[in-house]
């Protein structure tokens, strides 16, 4: 990060907030066995057709995913796999934590 220009962290500072959004996340995640399209992704994610499109054109547009035409449909799939690596890591530090914090309340005894 040291060797990045401003213009470079506002992209990194971009990346971060289309993975802050739950649903981009769930999309992202719906990806992870293959290509799917919008009513593919709706039904996957429980959301609306509406809404689906709308992160799907940010999610592009920033090329954590790639569109495809195929005949009258257009089909999404991830556009980096290196985006799971990140997700995984920073999900298995969540998972690190909450379990810490289990142990926490479990130790926790009131008198």
């Amino acid at each position: 990060m040291e060797a990045l220009d401003t213009q470079a962290l506002e992209q990194v500072a971009d990346y971060f907030r289309a993975l802050s959004e739950p649903l981009r996340l769930k999309l992202l995640n719906a990806l992870r066995d293959g290509p799917l399209n919008v009513s593919e992704l709706t039904a996957r994610v429980g959301s609306s057709q509406a809404n689906v499109s709308k992160h799907l054109a940010l999610l592009t547009k920033l090329g954590l995913v790639t569109r495809e035409s195929r005949g009258t449909s257009a089909y999404y799939h991830i556009g980096d796999i290196r985006t799971y690596q990140l997700c995984d890591l920073v999900c298995g530090q969540i998972a690190q934590r909450l379990l810490e914090q289990a142990r926490g309340m479990a130790s926790f005894h009131p008198d």
